[in-house]
């Protein structure tokens, strides 16, 4: 397997996992995973209604980009990098996406 593909079946394995029924969750809100693999672009979707309103937004989106993994957005407190470093998936290979570039040097992670 090269580390592309290692790098998508970590990210799509984190998804689904988060996707699982939590005590509390509203029902009629649905968990989405979305996994292109060519594209190598992953997010998890929430969608649904809750009460009157309409829901939709993202928890999370990877890039793999470069054979590196980029954090393109965390909506939860959830420390995704934690997880990745668990994996396997050395600091040098994940870039904080949704940090400004100026930032990211100072990070401990991947500029880019």
């Amino acid at each position: 397997m090269d580390k592309v593909e290692k790098y998508q079946d970590i990210i799509i394995s984190f998804l689904e996992e988060q996707v699982k029924p939590t005590l509390g969750m509203d029902t009629n809100i649905r968990n989405e995973v979305i996994a292109d693999r060519k594209s190598n672009n992953f997010q998890l979707l929430h969608v649904g209604w809750k009460d009157a309103h309409y829901q939709f937004f993202i928890s999370f989106h990877f890039s793999i980009i470069n054979e590196k993994i980029w954090l393109q957005w965390n909506r939860t407190e959830h420390e995704i990098v934690d997880y990745l470093i668990e994996q396997g998936v050395p600091k040098e290979d994940i870039v904080l996406g949704l940090k400004p570039p100026h930032v990211r040097a100072h990070t401990g992670f991947a500029v880019a």
